[in-house]
């Protein structure tokens, strides 16, 4: 496929980094523009992680083991129906990644990187959400940024955000 080639075929998207860096605004918008389905992977914590975020606690590996095979098993399904989706997903360790992508050889991140001053001041402003910016220093501290990835700025305003993406992933 050259460079020039756009895709129409079904496609799985996941848009990760840390909380605050816009992956739910980017994905729903990615979704909404190309007519795909958005996943938020908040949606599919179980009410225990939940808990432990509200309360100021950072997940560990085991809290999030069982949310990464639902979120992977809701992909698959998807991909087996043809069904094209964008996640918003943290996916902040390659070993997360690599749960995700388990059984669709397809599956694509776009990684919204920004630096934790950015980060913190959006977080500081939403307070509708579960997660505390106090988390912010855990989420860096675990992220391993991905080796293949679309790596976008996430300071950069929402329709270029999702512009930049579309071409990166040759996306019509």
């Amino acid at each position: 496929m050259s460079d020039m080639t756009l895709r129409t075929e079904p496609h799985w998207v996941i848009v990760m980094g840390v909380s605050g860096c816009g992956k739910s605004t980017v994905a729903h918008r990615l979704a909404l523009t190309t007519g795909a389905e958005f996943l938020d992977a908040d949606d599919f914590h179980p009410a225990e992680n939940v808990a432990k975020m509200a309360a100021g606690i950072a997940l560990n590996d085991e809290d999030r083991a069982g949310w990464l095979r639902a979120l992977n098993q809701e992909l698959k399904q998807r991909s087996a129906l043809g069904t094209s989706v964008f996640l918003a997903c943290s996916a902040l360790k390659e070993k997360y990644r690599e749960v995700l992508r388990e059984g669709i050889d397809s599956l694509e991140f776009v990684y919204l990187k920004g630096s934790k001053e950015l980060i913190r001041s959006r977080m500081e402003m939403r307070s509708e959400h579960f997660f505390k910016p106090e988390l912010l220093d855990s989420q860096f501290a675990a992220l391993e940024e991905p080796e293949v990835a679309v790596i976008l700025d996430s300071a950069q305003p929402l329709e270029l955000l999702v512009q930049k993406a579309l071409h990166e992933l040759r996306i019509e």
